[in-house]
């Protein structure tokens, strides 16, 4: 079984030298978001003509120049990308006084445009849904028209590939994508636009010289992309690495990663967040299949047997298509140098 490797790249993901052109399988990450304050000292430190923008209240004229950080790595992510290789992108738009002007700025329509105009094809997005805070919370003037304006609970996965669907040809590279397979009813679940079953995650960071949120997404939206969008042994890259989420996900999904941080502070932050994954991850692998056994035991109930056996694992399963997939724990994770790990994996036999 193979091994995977995770590097995690400090630096600037602008210019992705180290990684080779069309050698990259799927892109999962979430930038910083442009005119969400949190971020706004990483843009002014890049750009010192954002500082001098938000001087004189100009909140478009920022917008803008953060986005002009952002589109030198979605041209690169064009690049990077196997002919078929997919880029998904979380991102939340934004909404902010400027000048006691409050407004939208639409982050998702702006990377939309950017990702088309570097040549890479628009799929269905995906719509997560966050919990509600408060169900008496509002915003603006309350209860008095017209001021009052409608609050976000909800993040856009934007989805773009390059060029035409990924073609599988020779039997080595076909049984790895069967081996890849997901479960029927997560893929009830997944290619739904809307996502309501997952929660956000806390962004507070404790150590010194580290900032004090990482603005991380969930683990399980990185994991689920990497099922849906890749297969086994593929690479998996994250321009904006943050605390190593999409990395973490990517170990355990058997999938080796690239990742890319800016900040330098938080080399060991992520390095020992991988290195004590192990049991998380395994967690949620079992869970996965504990789920499927739910699901067996409820379809048996109210319909009928499953038709199909997975060869593997001797469990039922809905289509042909599962029927060879694997499940494999992460045996061990070392550090191999400062800045990257190796997983190893033994096959899942009992549940």
């Amino acid at each position: 079984m193979k091994k995977t490797t995770t590097e995690v790249i400090i630096g600037d993901s602008k210019n992705m030298s180290s990684v080779k052109d069309s050698s990259v399988e799927l892109v999962v990450t979430s930038p910083p978001y442009p005119m969400v304050a949190m971020w706004d000292k990483i843009f002014c430190n890049l750009d010192q003509r954002i500082s001098k923008a938000f001087d004189v209240n100009d909140g478009s004229l920022c917008f803008e120049l953060m986005h002009q950080l952002l589109d030198n790595v979605w041209c690169e992510i064009e690049r990077i990308l196997i002919p078929g290789g997919i880029a998904c992108i979380n991102i939340g738009d934004a909404t902010r006084n400027i000048s006691d002007n409050f407004q939208l700025f639409d982050n998702r329509s702006r990377i939309v445009n950017t990702f088309i105009g570097c040549g890479l094809q628009m799929l269905p997005n995906v719509i997560w849904r966050k919990p509600t805070n408060s169900p008496s919370k509002f915003m603006g003037s309350g209860m008095l028209p017209p001021g009052a304006y409608v609050t976000f609970e909800h993040e856009h996965i934007l989805i773009f590939r390059k060029g035409r669907k990924r073609e599988f040809k020779s039997k080595e590279d076909k049984l790895n994508r069967s081996k890849s397979a997901y479960f029927w009813e997560e893929r009830n679940i997944w290619f739904s636009d809307v996502w309501f079953d997952i929660k956000g995650v806390g962004q507070r960071i404790d150590g010194d010289n580290l900032r004090n949120r990482s603005g991380a997404f969930p683990f399980d939206i990185a994991y689920r992309l990497i099922q849906m969008f890749s297969v086994k042994n593929d690479t998996v890259v994250d321009p904006f690495l943050g605390t190593g989420t999409t990395a973490i996900a990517a170990i355990a999904s058997q999938r080796n990663c690239i990742g890319y941080e800016i900040d330098s502070n938080l080399l060991t932050f992520i390095t020992n967040g991988l290195l004590n994954s192990v049991e998380f991850s395994n967690d949620r692998i079992k869970d996965r299949i504990d789920t499927h056994l739910k699901f067996v035991e409820s379809r048996r109930k109210s319909h009928s047997d499953l038709k199909y056996e997975n060869k593997v694992h001797d469990f039922p399963v809905m289509t042909k298509q599962e029927t060879k997939s694997e499940y494999c724990l992460i045996k061990s994770i070392e550090l191999t140098s400062k800045n990257v790990v190796d997983a190893d994996y033994r096959l899942l036999k009992s549940w």
